[in-house]
């Protein structure tokens, strides 16, 4: 049989992992203002809680992608139609959003810093959008489109040395962790590039470990798929040092920054750097294990709200920081150190969620030609009827025809 034919296992259950990402997003982008605003409150350590901890979402995000990629990829020959077909998908489906909301987002910018006016002087800012473009840099949250835009460019040559290399499969991790880290180093005593988190190499180590679970995923599927009670004692010692070490490094990293914060102490950069690697590394593992046993405990309704959320993460991931702007206009005034404010401050990340999530699918729904603005449209809220089985195989990882489009 063909390779291109092979029948791979549907895993829906990654709509739940993207869900879980999705949410940490938006809890790290709803306090970011917070950490500053509300030094003083007796809820500070929450606050700081909450911004850290979080901040698994966007490394998740870029090991779900390689995992992704990977998994629908590694068994079919590399041929020019086949790349073809990829750049072509990621030309519309994400860089075609990037630009549009990089314009979008450039003259919100605009306003915020009291540029827009009578005197506004379009063309002399031109130069201004396009430096930040080619960085990721015209809103806070861009950066991450632009770095998987990085990694779409250099997948088909990874691809391609994984396929002839077993020696580089089976070291991937490690040489992920290599690179990323000679780069950081690098970067810290003598290169100091300002933007290195719009660099693909600065997240490396999630790329090839989503890579290298991809080509293993039959070895570690039970271990990942089964729940605690039917799990074997290899495998539970597995699961205990992995939600182990995951809980120690996230609460590790949010103490550092909680002191640094509130009590002005000083670490060396490099801890953060290796706290948050750490600390998200094992998240990314975390919330694969997670959304596996969400997928399967039983919750219909819990499932298909994630799944949901899962599907629009993308468009959500795009959309949100319209909202939370908003409602930061919307400032009521609270003092910061009051009970008040911190519900106010959460509101923000619960309403940017149920906002979002509501208007990208109302818009997929209801607006022809959503997916210039906002990407693949899931199948679900697709208005046209179902079309008779496509002689490609369809995306063996969501289940649907966006051919792993999703970030």
């Amino acid at each position: 049989m063909s390779a291109t034919l092979i029948k791979k296992e549907r895993l829906p259950q990654l709509d739940i992992y993207r869900a879980l990402a999705i949410l940490g997003v938006l809890h790290v982008h709803a306090t970011s203002f917070a950490t500053v605003d509300a030094i003083d409150s007796r809820f500070y350590y929450i606050i700081n809680f909450i911004n850290i901890f979080f901040k698994y979402g966007t490394p998740s995000f870029i090991f779900l992608s390689s995992f992704v990629l990977f998994y629908n990829y590694a068994d079919r020959p590399l041929t020019k139609e086949l790349i073809g077909n990829f750049y072509k998908r990621r030309l519309l489906y994400i860089l075609l959003p990037y630009l549009l909301f990089s314009i979008l987002y450039f003259f919100v910018r605009m306003y915020q810093n009291g540029y827009l006016g009578p005197s506004f002087d379009l063309s002399a800012q031109l130069p201004v959008f396009f430096e930040r473009l080619i960085r990721g840099q015209n809103y806070t949250h861009l950066y991450f489109v632009f770095i998987s835009l990085q990694f779409y460019i250099l997948f088909p040559i990874f691809l391609a040395l994984f396929k002839s290399s077993r020696f580089l499969v089976r070291w991937a991790v490690p040489i992920g962790f290599l690179l990323q880290w000679a780069f950081i180093i690098w970067n810290k005593y003598e290169l100091r590039y300002e933007f290195k988190g719009s660099l693909a190499i600065s997240y490396l180590a999630y790329y090839m470990l989503g890579a290298f679970l991809a080509m293993h995923y039959d070895k570690f599927k039970d271990w990942l798929t089964l729940s605690w009670w039917k799990q074997s004692a290899r495998q539970k010692a597995g699961t205990v040092v992995l939600w182990g070490g995951w809980l120690f490094m996230a609460l590790t990293h949010v103490q550092i920054w909680y002191n640094q914060r509130l009590h002005g102490a000083k670490y060396d950069s490099l801890l953060y750097e290796l706290l948050w690697n750490l600390h998200t590394i094992f998240s990314a593992l975390v919330l694969m294990q997670l959304a596996n046993w969400l997928y399967h405990g039983g919750w219909k309704w819990l499932v298909k709200l994630l799944t949901r959320i899962g599907e629009l993460s993308f468009a959500i991931y795009l959309v949100h920081p319209l909202w939370l702007f908003l409602y930061r206009e919307l400032d009521p005034k609270l003092n910061p150190v009051t009970d008040d404010y911190l519900i106010w401050v959460y509101g923000g990340m619960v309403t940017a969620l149920i906002v979002s999530g509501l208007a990208v699918q109302a818009f997929m729904r209801w607006i022809p030609g959503a997916w210039v603005l906002l990407g693949s449209i899931p199948r679900s809220l697709k208005r046209t009827p179902k079309a008779p089985a496509p002689s490609h195989p369809k995306d063996t990882v969501t289940g649907d025809s966006r051919k792993s489009v999703d970030l």
